[in-house]
């Protein structure tokens, strides 16, 4: 380290990155009983093996609880963290990898909000 160099703690974006997948994941996972395969339907994409996601359907509060605490953790550390200093060059000064982040969130939570509302149905 140079005498001109500041000392800086990088942004910890593998956490948040981490997080929504896990809530990305999560939703989907979720979902595997009743909207997964509707949109697979939508899509054109079918067959018999369809009918045995339902057999996840026990999980589904599981899976629910593991994605609402994924997406909690994600979306608090992309929103509500403290900024960091970054060096320059480094992955938190690039503003694209924060927002697919976001965006990744963002899904997993429609995964998981379409998903309750069929619950309450």
């Amino acid at each position: 380290m140079s005498i001109g160099e500041i000392p800086t703690k990088p942004e910890p974006t593998g956490r948040t990155g981490l997080f929504a997948t896990g809530g990305l994941i999560g939703g989907i996972l979720a979902s595997t009983c009743c909207v997964l395969p509707l949109l697979l339907v939508s899509l054109g994409i079918s067959g018999a093996w369809i009918g045995q996601l339902t057999a996840l359907s026990p999980y589904q509060p599981y899976f629910l609880g593991a994605a609402l605490a994924f997406l909690g953790a994600g979306f608090w550390q992309a929103y509500r963290r403290k900024p960091e200093v970054c060096a320059p060059g480094t992955i938190c000064a690039k503003p694209a990898a924060g927002r697919l982040t976001k965006s990744i969130l963002w899904i997993g939570t429609l995964f998981v909000a379409t998903d309750l509302m069929l619950l309450m149905v």
